[in-house]
């Protein structure tokens, strides 16, 4: 599907099995939430489900605007990061919701990067069976990712998004001119994750990334734009082909088999989640090499292009820890872990062969190139 680049509203639809939903892309579309949420849902009460960090630079704005639409509006706010990515945190917010006599025909709003996304997806899935959810996703993370695709979870200390479900939103809507008040290390993290997907299916988006190094890094509006809209339209297309992970999905994973790993073993403190899907490609681009799905030449511009926009933080995690935690990661079936590699750029294999050998070879390589 073609997407229009002329100036005001893009919309992109996702046409999952459950639900065919819109994500509507423009800048500025975050003062116009609260008529959108009215049209979209009609709901008896707004819930927004946000961080505090977000709510003091967008809760004004967002909550003007519900209250201007005529909508009952209350915030729950919930600490900044991984760690409030449990089920304590959302058992809390249930609670805070029945007190405030929510019903089904409440709404969750699910605002800021992919913590509050997955967080308030999941408690919209499961508050009296399922209610719906809008995503508005303020960092570029969830804009080009998290947010689309119906994916909801909280963590365990064993691993990532081990506890969730799959809960469509209403609809999606994504504010570019938000990410103006994204710290540079955040803005970062989401690029490295715009990369994976033209690696995995649209080479123009890994092409535009290399040669536009230094626009993307002063946030320069425009290619910023088309960036975010050519990210959602390859999720889109993927999801409506395969809603809940059974095949094509998958390929979604790229960078995230041995990133995951590396999040868990550093208590989801040390790296931020591009950051740590930045290395992941980087070791996915090794492990390619030394299975022979990647020829020399690709995995090159992968490790270039993820060091370009670095710095990373450095990886100081034990190959066997690797090991150990890949055998409890969602993409390991029978105890066999699955990567996905690319066979070129724009085109990737799912593959079950990776040997532990090889694995602790690209952790080494890794380890090394983070330290150097």
């Amino acid at each position: 599907m073609a997407i229009n680049y002329t100036r005001g509203l893009t919309r992109i639809q996702v046409h999952a099995v459950s639900r065919t939903y819109d994500v509507l892309i423009e800048r500025g579309l975050l003062h116009a939430c609260g008529e959108l949420v009215h049209q979209i849902a009609r709901p008896s009460k707004v819930f927004v489900v946000s961080s505090e960090p977000i709510v003091k630079l967008w809760g004004h704005a967002i909550n003007e605007g519900l209250a201007k639409a005529g909508l009952q509006v209350m915030t729950l706010t919930i600490p900044d990061g991984e760690s409030s990515k449990r089920l304590q945190t959302v058992e809390k917010l249930a609670v805070q919701m029945v007190t405030a006599g929510a019903d089904r025909h409440s709404i969750v709003l699910a605002v800021g990067g992919g913590v509050a996304g997955d967080v308030g997806g999941f408690l919209a899935s499961i508050f009296m069976r399922g209610i719906p959810v809008i995503q508005v996703p303020t960092t570029l993370v969830a804009q080009v990712d998290s947010a689309i695709g119906g994916k909801t979870g909280v963590n365990l200390t064993r691993g990532k998004n081990l506890i969730g479900t799959f809960h469509q939103p209403s609809a999606v809507l994504v504010d570019p001119d938000v990410l103006a008040t994204l710290p540079e290390r955040e803005y970062r993290s989401g690029l490295f994750e715009a990369m994976k997907y033209g690696v995995i299916r649209n080479a123009a988006i890994f092409d535009l990334m290399e040669s536009n190094r230094d626009a993307f890094l002063r946030r320069d509006g425009g290619l910023l734009e088309r960036l975010i809209a050519d990210c959602i339209q390859v999720k889109a297309d993927v999801v409506s082909a395969d809603e809940r992970e059974g095949g094509e999905r998958r390929i979604l994973n790229f960078g995230h088999t041995i990133g995951h790993t590396l999040e868990a073993a550093t208590q989801y403190k040390q790296f931020l989640h591009g950051e740590a899907v930045g290395w992941g490609m980087i070791a996915a681009a090794v492990v390619g090499n030394q299975v022979g799905v990647t020829d020399q030449a690709t995995a090159k511009r992968i490790v270039e292009l993820v060091r370009a926009y670095g710095d990373l933080p450095p990886v100081d995690v034990s190959g066997r820890r690797v090991l150990k935690l890949l055998q409890s990661d969602k993409k390991t079936i029978g105890g066999v872990p699955h990567f996905v590699l690319a066979r070129s750029i724009g085109q990737v294999a799912v593959v079950n062969t990776v040997t532990p050998k090889v694995v602790l070879h690209a952790v080494r390589e890794v380890t090394r190139l983070s330290q150097s």
